[in-house]
């Protein structure tokens, strides 16, 4: 694909498949509003998970700084040994269909985990308990795993249009491999503390060379796996999580949190709600 057919596809009906963003200055406090476009290669997994944490929660979240901290849920304790642990729910939390989240939709979410160890059952209106079979110290960082977010009813997150989640964005439009676009909750009990943007647009670009024209030219706030070699001599852009091993590059204009990821630039799936525009 030549220069002016990119420019003629980025440009056309098809744009929304190919926008989407979040991400970069690392300094300054996060701003509300705004559009962010993130181009992303074919990996099928890759947007999944980042239609589903956009749109979904779990009971605990791991932040970019790596510190575990509650989600759906507001505390956690368990005993001396690690097998019986207690989880209290949150009361402001809301599906997006407006049905708060109770104990019963955390645990038709988790069953099919805990199957494999342990037991789940409720022990009040905002509590539930979980029992494993063998200690096990790590289980709030489990339960933050893309596979224990929590939906309506239990029901398993499938395509990319699917809004059964409580997350900061609803995804308005999907077309599965391709693109999606989502908009933020308003009167999320996020509010202030994430889902700063007002719009997220994501978009799959197979072509390393093509996403990193897109970037360069403008389309496009953030690519993820770009092509080094066109792109680092930029001085407008940043690059996570340094320019030798760059996994996401973005725009002096997205903003993003001081520290991006321990385990990798894409930040556990979690930059739609994390990162703004400034």
């Amino acid at each position: 694909m030549n220069r002016m057919d990119r420019r003629a596809l980025f440009t056309s009906g098809a744009a929304a498949a190919l926008l989407a963003a979040t991400g970069t200055s690392v300094h300054g406090a996060p701003q509300r509003g705004g559009l962010l476009r993130l181009a992303i290669p074919r990996d099928p997994d890759l947007m999944r998970n980042l239609a589903l944490r956009a749109g979904h929660d779990t009971l605990v979240e791991i932040g970019p700084d790596g510190v575990l901290r509650g989600e759906l849920a507001s505390g956690w304790r368990s005993d001396p040994r690690a097998v019986r642990w207690e989880f209290d729910l949150r009361s402001d939390a809301r599906f997006q269909s407006g049905a708060p989240v109770a104990v019963s939709d955390v645990i038709d979410s988790l069953a099919h985990v805990m199957s494999q160890v342990g037991l789940i059952h409720a022990a009040g209106p905002n509590r539930i308990v979980i029992e494993l079979t063998t200690p096990n110290p790590h289980l709030p960082y489990v339960l933050s795993g893309s596979g224990c977010v929590i939906t309506q009813r239990g029901v398993i997150f499938e395509t990319l249009g699917q809004r059964s989640g409580s997350g900061c964005y609803a995804i308005t439009r999907a077309n599965d491999g391709r693109d999606f676009r989502a908009e933020r909750v308003t009167k999320h009990y996020k509010e202030h503390l994430a889902g700063w943007l007002d719009t997220v647009e994501v978009a799959v670009i197979p072509d390393p060379a093509v996403r990193a024209e897109a970037l360069r030219d403008g389309f496009v706030d953030v690519a993820a796996f770009p092509v080094q070699q066109i792109l680092r001599d930029r001085r407008d852009l940043t690059f996570h999580p340094s320019v030798e091993d760059m996994q996401i590059v973005a725009h002096h204009t997205v903003g993003v949190p001081r520290q991006v990821g321990k385990v990798s630039a894409l930040d556990d799936a979690r930059l739609l709600e994390r990162w703004w525009k400034i």
